[in-house]
C-alpha cells in the first residue's frame, strides 16, 4: 500500500491537521502533522507526531478513552 490521506482538519485559516500514512527510511507510520499556506510558506510544519505502523492499534484505543467535557 503506498502513502495514504485520511482526512484534514482546518485548525485555523491558514493551517489544516493532516492525518495520513507515509513511508519515511522504509518503514510506513501514520503521520498527525500540520499542514501550512500561508504568503510566506506553504507546506508541512515540524508541529506533529509519527506513529510506527506496528503502534497504531495500540495508539488508536489509548486516544479512544480520551473524554471530552
Amino acid at each position: 500500500m503506498a502513502e495514504e490521506e485520511y482526512g484534514r482538519i482546518k485548525k485555523n485559516d491558514s493551517t489544516e491537521i493532516v492525518i495520513r500514512r507515509s513511508e519515511y527510511r522504509g518503514l510506513f507510520g501514520i503521520d498527525i502533522r500540520e499542514y501550512v499556506n500561508t504568503a510566506t510558506y506553504t507546506g508541512w510544519s515540524k508541529s506533529g507526531i509519527r506513529i510506527p505502523e506496528n503502534l497504531w492499534t495500540e495508539f488508536r484505543d489509548a486516544v479512544n478513552k480520551v473524554k471530552t467535557k
